[in-house]
């Protein structure tokens, strides 16, 4: 027994040694960082969201917004591959020994008809990654999908995506998942837009000549991003590029756009410059006509890098809108930004940008009738400083914090004339200041389940004014039971608050979760919650955002908005990856959500406090998105059934509240949304695009009946937003012809020939009503903004 014993012992003993002796070589073989950035091999750009995968390790990152990686391997020799949508894929064979730095570079892909090969299709959600209800679109889509006037449009472009949609033609802004227009974060390299149109909804701000990439978050949206509830449309401008100078551009029927861009130093630095004008007045002037319209924009771009850790980035955009009735009515708006960023790699793991940022957003009017000029300002200084942390290959951290000073003008009057009768005045100016601090993690627990998580802590404080309404018991709007109807509040007093004082405070923890399980190579499921806090306000009664509505901070009678939304998908890829699958279905959450008591004016309104009450809203709905990504046709399905609503109930049981407290629905509720989009490549020299869309009408308030009083007719109405206007479809169709001389010639062209709604539906903007003089009966009048639009556009580079 006691030799068995030392015989079991011994055998023990070297088990451990055995044990101990491979555990010490696993954790005694050394890992090394490779990082660096990827461009593009012609212009020197680089490419955000490009991967970079070790297949042997199974492991891999992408590129963040700067075109950025890093990645921590086991010392020894790898093989890794670089892809992207559009370009060649790179593999390449390294040995590590130390930290490396590696530069990749990536050439176009030259498309055969038959199929064109696709790696990693950026514009899809991939089904490993715990980040959902995300969609991506890059420059190159964009000018494929037909649009009204022949002019490429960014927002327009996403209405073709599942959640989104908007008020229909003319219509300014957008809507995701129920939410109203004023809920969405929009940013151009990193800069606040507040209003996205020219031509008040014709045209949307963005040029896509000057646009590299655009993502829309609708949910599970990242710790970084906050300030509104439904939305964030992230759009970064190209750099220009570092090689040769070039220049692009193109003519259409109402407005031409140019692109320059070149080097500053070679391989080092780049400038890019990129205008707009249309001049469609031009020919309304010549054909007397006294109403006129037109826009211009500008966006420029400067990027020089400094040394291998540091890069310096001042972008800008400027645009004016001008609209005129002869001499009468004139009215100018338009967005000025300008941003300067600051990107330090601190080491081979550490990223970091800090960005300056400034916006305005202005709004003028001049009417000579009441001899008066009218402008307001919402002005903003934004001070961000983001950090990407690689801490492993498993684990990435994204934290930082962001700080934004408001200044909001409402108005200003000043007589146009000496002779005008007008007092100048200045409406009392407001500010506020908005801090947030956050942290977010993307966690890969195992090769099936990926996490992320985070926390945002905003805090928002409503500084002093020089005038500020007092009301007793600090209630600006009261319920007169005896008229049954609300009534703005005589204010008790009027104090002034210096600067550095606090009006009033709140601060909001924002948790934000996300996860990814993964049934096979193929195939995901995904939950997120993500909750949102928005200290601003769009006041506005209208459908759609219009330049006369005003935005308001919260204050003492002013809640800030705050949603909760849960999503859950399912995602799948068919026939190695020539087809995917999204599904997601969604709820969300929000209390007070502002709504306005019947009659309110908001126009020019001091006291708004008077006119409005808090409420609370709800919208859930499912999403379907089917895509083909390669081959001559490709494109895709979204579908999207939803529901949009919206409660105002009473103060106290004495109080009607809107809609006597009960749930109606909300402006922007479309309970069916279906958009096809296609593209089909017949040849080197012809390829074919189209579109078409399917909405429910929006909520409107009709009359329900008519009553008699006094020898006129006053028409009864039911329940707020009981009605809808008719049913919303349209098919688009565009042809690209490219001259096959192009291929041995430095001026490249193309022809566009495009017909917007070719099958001519009148789609009812709105209603009215008018008395037919033969029968003396109330009759509808529709009124639609387009029929069919035929638009051609000449486009070249060299």
């Amino acid at each position: 027994m006691k030799t068995e014993n030392k015989r079991t012992i011994a055998f023990g003993v070297c088990l451990v040694l055995t044990f101990l002796s491979k555990s010490s070589f696993i954790y005694a073989q050394e890992k090394y960082v490779v990082s660096g950035s990827v461009t593009d091999e012609v212009t020197g750009e680089t490419i955000l969201g490009a991967n970079v995968i070790v297949p042997q390790l199974n492991i891999g990152v992408i590129t963040n917004e700067y075109g950025f990686y890093s990645l921590t391997l086991p010392a020894g020799t790898h093989r890794i591959l670089i892809s992207y949508l559009g370009y060649q894929t790179i593999a390449r064979e390294i040995t590590l020994s130390q930290n490396t730095k590696i530069d990749f570079t990536m050439a176009e892909e030259v498309n055969q008809l038959d199929e064109v090969i696709v790696e990693q299709n950026v514009e899809k959600n991939s089904v490993r990654t715990p980040q959902m209800s995300v969609n991506t679109l890059t420059s190159k889509s964009i000018k494929k999908i037909p649009a009204v006037l022949g002019e490429p449009d960014v927002i327009r472009s996403i209405l073709l995506l599942p959640g989104v949609s908007n008020a229909g033609e003319g219509a300014s802004g957008f809507n995701v998942r129920g939410g109203g227009a004023d809920q969405n974060l929009i940013l151009l390299d990193e800069a606040i837009v507040f209003n996205t149109s020219h031509l008040f909804g014709f045209f949307s701000v963005f040029n896509t000549d000057a646009i590299k990439d655009l993502k829309l978050y609708k949910g599970g949206i990242p710790a970084r991003y906050g300030g509104r509830l439904s939305s964030v449309l992230d759009i970064y401008q190209r750099e220009g590029n570092k090689k040769e100078f070039k220049m692009n551009g193109g003519i259409g029927v109402i407005s031409s756009k140019l692109l320059l861009e070149g080097p500053i130093v070679k391989d080092r630095g780049s400038f890019l410059v990129a205008g707009r004008s249309s001049y469609a007045h031009l020919f309304l002037q010549a054909a007397g006509e006294e109403t006129t319209a037109s826009f211009y924009d500008l966006n420029t771009k400067l990027s020089y890098r400094l040394n291998d850790n540091n890069s310096l980035f001042l972008s800008g955009y400027f645009g004016r809108d001008n609209f005129e009735i002869g001499d009468s009515f004139v009215n100018t708006y338009g967005n000025s930004v300008a941003n300067l960023r600051w990107n330090h790699l601190f080491s081979e793991k550490l990223f970091s940008n800090l960005s300056l940022i400034y916006s305005d957003y202005y709004y003028g009017l001049e009417l000579d009738v009441r001899g008066f000029e009218w402008e307001s300002h919402i002005i903003n200084f934004n001070l961000k400083y983001d950090l990407k942390h690689y801490l492993s290959n498993k684990l990435t951290l994204d934290y930082g914090i962001n700080n934004i000073y408001y200044r909001f003008r409402p108005g200003e009057i000043r007589p146009n004339s000496e002779d005008s009768g007008i007092v100048e005045e200045e409406f009392t100016n407001k500010y506020g200041n908005e801090f947030a601090a956050y942290i977010d993690a993307e966690h890969r627990v195992t090769d099936r389940l990926s996490l992320r998580y985070g926390l945002r802590w905003s805090y928002f404080n409503r500084l002093g004014q020089d005038e500020f309404n007092v009301y007793e018991n600090d209630t600006p709007l009261i319920y007169n039971e005896a008229f049954q109807i609300y009534q703005g509040a005589d204010p008790i007093g009027v104090e002034s608050f210096d600067r550095s004082e606090s009006l009033a405070e709140f601060n909001n923890f924002e948790p934000r979760a996300a996860v990814s399980y993964l049934l096979n190579d193929a195939t995901s499921l995904k939950l997120s919650y993500n909750r949102m806090t928005q200290y601003l306000h769009l006041l506005s009664n209208t459908n759609s955002p219009t330049p006369l509505d005003v935005w308001t901070p919260s204050g003492p009678y002013i809640e800030p908005q705050i949603l909760d939304q849960y999503a859950i998908g399912f995602y799948k890829d068919f026939a190695n990856q020539e087809y995917s699958l999204e599904m997601e279905a969604f709820y969300k959450d929000i209390d007070n959500r502002i709504d306005y008591i019947d009659g309110a004016d908001l126009i020019a309104n001091e006291d708004i406090e008077q006119v409005i009450l808090n409420g609370e809203a709800r919208a859930y709905g499912l999403e379907v998105l089917l895509r083909k990504n390669r081959g001559r046709l490709n494109g895709w399905i979204a579908y999207t059934l939803s529901r949009s609503e919206q409660r105002t109930p009473g103060r106290t049981p004495n109080e009607p509240g809107i809609n006597n407290g009960e749930w109606y629905r909300a402006l922007f509720d479309r309970p069916h949304d279906l958009a096809v989009n296609a593209s089909y490549k017949i040849n080197d020299k012809w390829s074919l695009n189209g579109n078409f869309i399917y909405q429910t009408g929006i909520p409107t308030n009709l009359p329900i009946g008519q009553v008699e009083q006094l020898g006129l007719t006053v028409p009864i109405y039911g329940g707020r937003n009981e009605s809808r206007l008719t049913d919303y479809h349209r098919l688009d169709l565009s042809a690209t012809l490219t001259p096959r001389k192009n291929k041995n010639r430095k001026w490249q062209s193309e022809w566009v020939f495009g017909f917007y709604n070719i099958y001519n539906r009148r789609n009812a903007a709105s209603y009215s009503f008018e008395e037919n003089r033969e029968t003396g009966q109330n009759e509808a009048i529709r009124t639609a903004i387009f029929g069919i639009v035929p638009a051609i556009s000449y486009n070249f580079r060299f």
